[in-house]
């Protein structure tokens, strides 16, 4: 085995002692989203030193000094020294993506993976053992009602519902324009949270009608906290599941199917088949697995994450090729995207 590593490999394992590491970067990242650091730095419009900060924040200096340099070091947050004291700004990426204000902020998809993610991947050890998630372990919830955990009480809710934004904010527009769905007239977004990803569509396709149906629950959610004004989509309350679907052009399931297991998933789709107008189909937007198991390493890291929250897992283009032949769906298309999520296009 020795043969086949460097010599500097063999002197430290550099990538290994990375990634072992990875848990302390993306924690403190975390509790800097958590503590308002970059929306204080972007605020405030000019450099700020660490005792200015721990002021503002209501931290110790020491601590707060100690974060601002490991997100120095990363390159997320610049400094400069000035007569001996360090003064410290927001890079554009920080100023994008994790202050709040942005509109592309991951701010709510980072708040969700380091109170809800994170708690439930310090038992990964169990899930591997047991082979089931770990709600009930981490959060006192039963196990086998995988969406207990989202929805135990209306500030959880609220955080998945801004996860699902967030998520669709920097990937939808990929989904949307994987393939042409100029031809599919009504488009109905089956479990479409917040109503990110069929704004996305909407925005694509302005001369087709986008709906989202998601449950009573989550539907008032999503008019209360993200309707936006001259909304391009409508909003219906439904149970997919275990109510009528209506009819419709085109569906669209977006990290739907990775949740549950094969037998839900068939007849979810078939379902779906029966509603459907003639010549329409189903999108499917999903991470997906390269056939031969060796990534993408993200999606392998979503595949264990499913294992620790829900009863599903990731799967490569062919597991949806044959769930979709199965439900009586043809003409199977796949589109990488290459970014966190993937297309799958089928017709009825």
């Amino acid at each position: 085995m020795a043969e086949h590593l460097s010599q500097s490999e063999l002197d430290y394992p550099f990538k290994l002692m990375e990634y072992l590491n990875g848990f302390r970067i993306s924690k403190a990242i975390f509790s800097a989203c958590e503590l308002g650091v970059f929306d204080l730095l972007l605020e405030s419009q000019k450099p700020l030193t660490a005792g200015e900060v721990a002021q503002k924040l209501g931290t110790s200096g020491d601590g707060i000094e100690r974060l601002l340099d490991l997100l120095v070091a990363i390159e997320i947050l610049e400094v400069e020294l000035m007569q001996g004291t360090a003064y410290y700004n927001s890079t554009d990426v920080a100023n994008l993506y994790l202050a709040k204000s942005s509109p592309k902020s991951l701010h709510s998809l980072i708040i969700y993976h380091s109170q809800t993610t994170y708690p439930l991947w310090n038992n990964l050890v169990d899930a591997v053992r047991e082979g089931k998630n770990q709600n009930e372990k981490t959060f006192g919830l039963p196990s086998e009602e995988i969406f207990s955990a989202i929805y135990r009480s209306e500030e959880e809710m609220l955080k998945f519902m801004g996860l699902m934004n967030s998520t669709w904010v920097i990937d939808g527009h990929d989904i949307a324009t994987a393939f042409d769905l100029s031809c599919f007239k009504s488009i109905i977004d089956l479990g479409g949270c917040s109503g990110a990803l069929a704004r996305e569509i909407a925005k694509e396709y302005p001369s087709s009608t986008v709906m989202v149906l998601d449950l009573p629950e989550v539907i008032q959610s999503a008019q209360r906290h993200f309707a936006q004004q001259n909304d391009t989509i409508c909003f219906q309350e439904g149970n997919f599941f275990d109510g009528e679907i209506p009819s419709a052009d085109l569906y669209i399931l977006a990290r739907i199917i990775h949740d549950w297991k094969d037998d839900k998933n068939v007849k979810l789709l078939k379902k779906i088949h029966s509603a459907c107008n003639k010549g329409g189909g189903v999108l499917i937007a999903e991470a997906l697995l390269f056939e031969n198991r060796r990534g993408p390493t993200m999606v392998q890291t979503f595949s264990l994450n499913m294992l620790v929250q829900t009863e599903g897992k990731e799967h490569p283009p062919s597991y949806y090729t044959h769930l979709l032949t199965e439900a009586g769906f043809r003409d199977v298309q796949v589109y990488r995207t290459g970014k966190s999520y993937d297309a799958i296009l089928a017709l009825k």
